[in-house]
């Protein structure tokens, strides 16, 4: 079988957005590059890379790698003293927005050793071509203790025919034709115009709030909402208290929050399968108040989610894509929400005993939201252009504070 990307996988790629997780380890594993040498070979797109096909072959594909060398994507760093949760953050920022070389498989593993209380980490950083959050999530299943056993394929598999692709690709287009007509496109409304969007440089910087699920999801129920609702209701209050602080008036801000059309998947099929919900929701009120409006708002645009994907197709075309998404004020942050493990899970038998998400924002997004919850904690990262964002602590701290209030 052809491994394609989609057209969501194109504007991943065009985006250049990477993504990953930090594993905090109880305490060093020892010999991870085995462990992942071995662990890899359950998940094709971790041995392939990404391959433009000749004119008329359609999309690029995936072939596996001839040259794959575990080596080449396994490293090690000694984290500097303290060796506290902050300067892991900022080993592990430098790593997600160093640009991963499409020459090879698109993902690193870097271990970090040094921690206080004897701990170490382990830092994965993917192209978001590779996957989206749901498939993140099956990777990770892969690569820690109690993945299935798999039968060792022949490897490298030989590359398709140009005639191979050709027949493919028109297949695909008879099947779902890829002109998708804007008729009946809604917009995402006109975000607020605020500080928050402002071009980002290269720097980026990671701070983290917490949580507990089940606290979050009791507060969720009370106003009949998500756990979903809960955090955006929490980043919404947190960005208006910083916002007033920087002597802007914002009564409502309009959040991307990425709509998967998926539950699970398997590290077979990766790629990306999400729609984007573009949102204005309030950023004032009490607490209860604005969760239950919250609520009420993304019901009723969740069986509406945008797809993106024939509007940036048509951007693509006009060759204007990267200075569209660099100049946008559709949106003024970006919230995404992924499921994890309920249970600990151990890598080379070494409990973990935290999970924190990694990104970076882009798009004239100068901050953005990522959470995780993990074996019953809920984890919100909070990654800013510093240079930008200069009050990132604060914007950290507010929404620790009304996270805390949800309790």
């Amino acid at each position: 079988m052809i491994d394609r990307t989609s057209p969501a996988d194109l504007m991943s790629l065009a985006s250049g957005m990477q993504v990953g997780a930090v594993l905090v380890l109880q305490r060093d594993p020892g010999d991870v590059e085995s462990l992942l040498a071995q662990r890899v070979l359950s998940v094709p797109r971790l041995r392939r890379r990404l391959v433009a096909t000749p004119f008329g072959g359609g999309r690029p594909i995936w072939v596996d790698d001839a040259g794959f060398d575990i080596t080449g994507h396994v490293h090690r760093v000694v984290c500097p003293a303290p060796g506290d949760e902050a300067a892991l953050l900022d080993i592990a920022s430098s790593l997600v927005i160093r640009p991963l070389p499409h020459s090879a498989p698109l993902w690193s593993a870097t271990i970090v050793t040094g921690l206080a209380e004897n701990r170490a980490a382990l830092v994965v950083v993917f192209h978001h071509v590779l996957s989206d959050g749901i498939g993140g999530l099956a990777v990770l299943a892969n690569l820690v203790d109690g993945s299935p056993a798999i039968e060792a394929e022949p490897f490298p598999a030989p590359a398709p025919s140009r005639l191979e692709l050709v027949k493919d690709a028109w297949a695909a287009r008879l099947r779902f034709p890829e002109h998708v007509p804007l008729a009946g496109f809604r917009w995402p409304s006109r975000g607020t115009r605020c500080s928050l969007n402002q071009p980002t440089g290269p720097r980026r910087r990671q701070t983290i709030a917490r949580t507990s699920v089940s606290r979050l999801h009791a507060a969720a129920h009370r106003c009949g909402a998500t756990i979903n609702d809960a955090l955006l209701s929490s980043v919404m209050a947190a960005l208006g208290t910083v916002l007033a602080k920087r002597g802007e008036d914002v009564d409502d801000l309009v959040v991307s929050v990425p709509v998967s059309t998926r539950r699970s998947t398997t590290a077979a099929h990766l790629g990306n399968s999400t729609g984007v919900m573009p949102v204005a929701l309030p950023t004032g009120g009490d607490t209860w108040s604005r969760l239950t409006r919250i609520a009420a708002t993304t019901r009723s645009h969740k069986k509406t989610a945008t797809p993106m994907t024939p509007v940036f197709r048509l951007l693509q075309g006009l060759g204007i894509a990267d200075w569209f998404m660099n100049h946008q004020h559709m949106v003024n942050t970006v919230v995404t929400n992924v499921h994890g493990p309920d249970r600990p899970v151990r890598l080379g038998g070494v409990p973990v005993v935290g999970l924190i998400p990694l990104s970076a924002t882009t798009g004239n997004v100068t901050v953005a939201f990522a959470a995780l919850s993990y074996a019953g904690t809920f984890t919100v990262t909070v990654v800013a252009d510093p240079d930008r964002t200069p009050d990132l602590a604060a914007i950290t701290e507010a929404l620790q504070a009304e996270l805390d209030l949800l309790g």
